[in-house]
């Protein structure tokens, strides 16, 4: 029982609003590290003294003659063969009760994490913003060109376009020359309206294509993290079952009802504690077998991470690609000077606040199985 005087704090700090919860998974990462370190030193302390104990009979047994005195003697090395396994049991347990609460406290950090992200990505210009950018049509310049050149064509020469056609970029600019070319204007009226709008049917032809590509990536990258945000919703589900806590990670983050996953935490192992037996074993295995999908799921959201944050640098090759812009600085969308900012803001969210968590290597060794190489 005197291991529950340490494990409650664990619990409560679940309900904190400490910095790590508003961060950085990877403190919680290393605070674990630290803790199983602890609990593995102190375990291997007493499973020493008990092993030299063992070590002191064995060498009493070799010179001992009285039968009875060995019979005593064989009775108390069998006794310390139990007390190892049961030290082996309850540093075991304790490693997992560790790792169970280091692990809740992480789902509750990545899921805020991926909530940012889902406003992020529901909020990025490129959805509302970008077919504008793309498409002359929705400049004023261009559409005042298009009816000064309809108010002067020629009425039999002229070609007016169906409402879908219109709203086609190509075919509206060639439409929109052909006219010019067939209209009352003359040569000097032709080249001033076509000045006036160089730069955007420069820049909306050039980058189209290459807009769209981030319109669509952005998409990409939207559904991909909706499906990371029922993964882990559904994780907690799982995670949180055998506490006996069945209410959704979303319900629970909107009521703030960490507390009760906190109680029903603190329940559960001071029921394990007491419990003997098949039914501890059980009660343990129930805290141990959510963390290997806790690691999948940590391996699905550091790809993601690093997966966008190459997608939002080739964003920023795009958008920086555009060889007329010091030439038509002043002609240029302000929505395509917010989106460089905002692509250049993401990336470095993707570096800091959406990083991956550190798991590689023997950091994994220890998450999963409490162990540290070098011991």
């Amino acid at each position: 029982m005197k291991s529950l005087k340490y494990l409650i704090p664990y619990c409560l700090f679940l309900c904190s609003n400490s910095y790590a919860f508003k961060g950085d998974p990877n403190i919680l990462v290393a605070e674990m590290i630290a803790e199983i370190a602890i609990i593995q030193k102190n375990h291997n302390f007493e499973l020493a003294a008990v092993q030299d104990q063992i070590s002191n009979i064995d060498k009493a047994l070799l010179s001992e003659v009285l039968l009875e005195n060995k019979v005593n003697l064989l009775v108390q090395k069998d006794q310390l063969k139990t007390a190892i396994e049961q030290l082996k049991f309850n540093n075991s347990s304790e490693i997992s009760k560790i790792r169970y609460i280091k692990g809740l406290q992480i789902i509750k950090i990545l899921y805020e994490k991926v909530l940012g992200l889902d406003h992020h990505f529901a909020s990025v210009r490129t959805f509302s913003e970008i077919s504008k950018m793309a498409n002359p049509n929705q400049y004023p310049e261009f559409e005042k060109i298009k009816d000064l050149v309809k108010a002067k064509r020629e009425k039999k020469q002229g070609v007016d376009l169906t409402s879908v056609l219109g709203t086609n970029t190509l075919v509206s600019v060639i439409n929109t020359f052909s006219n010019m070319m067939v209209s009352g204007l003359s040569k000097e009226e032709k080249e001033a309206e076509l000045a006036k709008i160089e730069c955007i049917l420069d820049f909306t032809l050039r980058m189209q294509n290459d807009l769209n590509t981030i319109y669509f990536e952005t998409a990409y990258l939207q559904a991909s993290n909706n499906a990371i945000k029922s993964d882990i919703e559904a994780l907690f589900k799982d995670y949180t079952k055998s506490i006996n806590y069945l209410v959704s990670l979303s319900e629970c983050r909107n009521n703030d009802d960490w507390d009760k996953v906190s109680n029903l935490l603190n329940t559960y192992l001071i029921a394990m504690d007491k419990a003997q037996g098949v039914q501890k074993n059980k009660m343990l295995i129930n805290l141990e077998f959510p963390i290997d999908r806790l690691i999948q799921f940590i391996t699905q959201y550091n790809n993601f991470i690093n997966e966008g944050e190459k997608f939002y640098q080739k964003f920023s090759i795009i958008l920086n690609s555009y060889e007329n812009e010091k030439q038509c600085e002043s002609k240029l969308p302000m929505e395509y000077k917010k989106l460089k900012a905002d692509i250049n803001i993401a990336i470095e969210k993707f570096n800091v606040a959406y990083r991956p968590v550190e798991i590689n290597g023997t950091k994994m060794k220890e998450i999963l199985y409490g162990i540290n190489e070098f011991q």
